[in-house]
């Protein structure tokens, strides 16, 4: 198994700019939601944060180094991502992040309507069967494009509002065969060949492991994602341990 390691963000960056907006930058931390492996192709997503709109920068040389080997290298369409881009319909009925807080949205030159904004970690894969999760029009556009740039390769299946954004805090697939969710009502979403398999279902998390935040800070996960681990064998799985 080969880790690799993003370019580090420099002290002199700190902030990003397009035509429509300006917004404080963030270093590479996550990258499973701004790329998805699928076989042999590297994808980079349209991000759902404007702050990390050119993180796959970081990952470039990565990327290329892939390429020259004979990968796949494609590319998302990119949103504008102007107020009016967003579906604030999910945000506005649940605790709805990660997104942008945007209260009341005013118009923009550069306003075409809701846009594509979708994470990787949206996305279960297992074998040639990948499971997206949609909570917003922004999460459905991708998941057609993924199914139209995949067809013949892969199968998707849609999971509605299984949660408001990484499927990987209610789901995970340990190896073939059993999954790890946060509660046995998951498999109600799934695919139905996924339903009758092995299911592990996680304690309840308590607030003490996990991180404090202030009350306008935006928060980027919630407390189920105690259940982000990482498979790496049939029998080996990877998981962190609170502090």
């Amino acid at each position: 198994m080969t880790v690799h390691r993003p370019m580090t963000l420099d002290a002199s960056t700190v902030e990003v700019r397009t035509l429509a907006w300006l917004a404080a930058v963030v270093p590479p931390l996550n990258v499973r939601d701004i790329a998805l492996v699928v076989g042999d192709e590297l994808i980079e997503t349209p991000p759902m944060l404007r702050s990390r709109y050119f993180e796959t920068q970081f990952l470039k040389p990565i990327f290329a180094s892939y390429f020259d080997r004979g990968a796949r290298w494609s590319v998302m369409p990119r949103p504008l991502m102007t107020n009016r881009s967003f579906d604030r319909s999910y945000a506005l009925s649940t605790t709805g992040g990660p997104t942008e807080p945007i209260h009341h949205p005013g118009t923009h030159p550069y306003d075409v309507g809701l846009e594509m904004m979708w994470d990787g970690a949206q996305c279960l894969r297992v074998g040639r069967d990948l499971v997206v999760n949609i909570a917003t029009k922004n999460h459905a556009m991708p998941c057609d494009w993924l199914e139209r740039h995949l067809q013949g390769r892969f199968r998707i299946h849609r999971a509605y509002k299984l949660c408001d954004s990484h499927i990987d805090s209610m789901v995970i697939a340990l190896a073939p065969g059993p999954l790890l969710v946060r509660s046995r009502e998951v498999a109600d979403y799934l695919p139905e060949a996924m339903r009758n398999w092995d299911m592990i279902v996680a304690p309840e998390p308590t607030k003490n492991s996990f991180p404090a935040y202030n009350d306008d800070d935006l928060l980027l996960s919630s407390l189920y994602i105690d259940v982000n681990v990482l498979s790496v064998a049939p029998d080996v799985v990877l998981g962190s341990v609170p502090k």
